[in-house]
């Protein structure tokens, strides 16, 4: 990846295509792929990736995209590229299993932001619909994405962060939610043989969204910045996508867990200070970094899927680039600094 980008088509172009690596990885992998929840916003990356990847390999395979796509460009985008869209709902459980079969299945669906005051429709989306989609897809092998807020808050000394065979210990109905679509995807793994892998992301970020983008549009701003949650992980978009599809190759019955972020535990305090230079503009701090944060260690599973290319240095030089002369972002932020686990 060569920051820095200048229009959104550059981007999205950018940020969907596959290394080499991930495209040689794939090559051996059997039928088509499903991705359900594919009009988020990762969904597209990678949905785009997968039709380019194929596009690469010369395989006559098809992608499907499901999706309300209440965003319609997305919708036109995908379609252009010959990504076989299949719009419904996916808590319609008739729409559900009138999804045509498909061999490998990419769950991308969840419910995050707005947790709070929206609990039932958090958990349906977040633990009865992977059960239905297993029913669905028993045959099927599944790479379902997950969250490391699942295991906590843990310290940030001497520490690099959560390990895939710790114990979880969610806080709050998001995380607890999301700890119960873990357990739907390994009892049905279990119980139907259906190989599964569940990959617990935290954060992913491009140049329109992310804890990268929400630390730049403050220091922008010259808002005050808290440090409460002084320190994340980040992993850009397109990093995460290749090693979502890798993990297709990885499925296992029971399911088997990847952590999925960047090699590095990320200092919000030093990425400001970074952005204040490069946006030329003084950066203020309320409050000092707290001893625990929510960290996720994934070298584990650097080893097959694949290590991050786009290095946090990259990152942080493209995004202030981007937020100072393209200025497009998606006004969605991460809330990656909430430490109750109320969203």
């Amino acid at each position: 990846m060569i920051f820095p980008v200048s229009s959104v088509n550059q981007l999205e172009q950018h940020v969907s295509q596959p290394s080499d690596e991930t495209v040689e990885a794939l090559r051996s992998l059997p039928g088509d792929l499903m991705v359900l929840g594919a009009g988020g916003k990762m969904g597209p990356t990678l949905t785009r990736m997968a039709r380019e990847v194929w596009s690469r390999l010369g395989k006559n395979r098809r992608v499907f995209a499901v999706s309300r796509f209440g965003d319609q460009q997305a919708r036109q985008t995908l379609e252009a590229l010959g990504v076989d869209i299949l719009a419904g709902d996916l808590l319609d459980e008739t729409f559900v299993r009138s999804l045509p079969e498909c061999e490998n299945i990419m769950f991308m669906a969840g419910m995050k932001f707005g947790t709070q005051g929206q609990q039932p429709t958090t958990w349906a989306t977040n633990v009865y619909l992977p059960g239905l989609v297993c029913e669905k897809f028993a045959k099927s092998r599944i790479a379902a994405f997950s969250t490391g807020n699942i295991y906590g808050l843990v310290p940030v000394e001497g520490n690099q962060g959560s390990r895939e065979a710790d114990a979880p210990n969610p806080s709050g109905e998001y995380a607890m939610s999301c700890l119960g679509r873990e357990r739907m995807f390994q009892y049905f793994s279990s119980k139907n043989q259906t190989p599964v892998s569940i990959l617990r992301l935290n954060y992913a970020s491009e140049l329109r969204y992310g804890v990268l983008v929400d630390l730049a549009m403050q220091v922008q701003a010259e808002t005050p910045i808290s440090l409460a949650m002084g320190h994340c992980n980040v992993i850009w978009q397109g990093d995460a996508c290749e090693m979502a599809l890798r993990s297709l190759l990885h499925t296992e019955s029971p399911a088997r867990i990847f952590n999925m972020t960047g090699p590095e535990v990320v200092s919000c305090r030093d990425v400001c200070e970074r952005f204040g230079k490069l946006l030329d503009k003084p950066v203020q701090f309320t409050e000092t970094e707290s001893e625990t944060a929510l960290l996720n260690n994934s070298h584990d599973a650097y080893e097959l899927l694949g290590r991050p290319q786009v290095s946090l240095d990259a990152m942080i030089k493209g995004v202030a680039h981007w937020i100072d002369q393209v200025g497009d972002t998606w006004n969605k932020p991460t809330h990656f600094e909430v430490r109750d686990g109320k969203f």
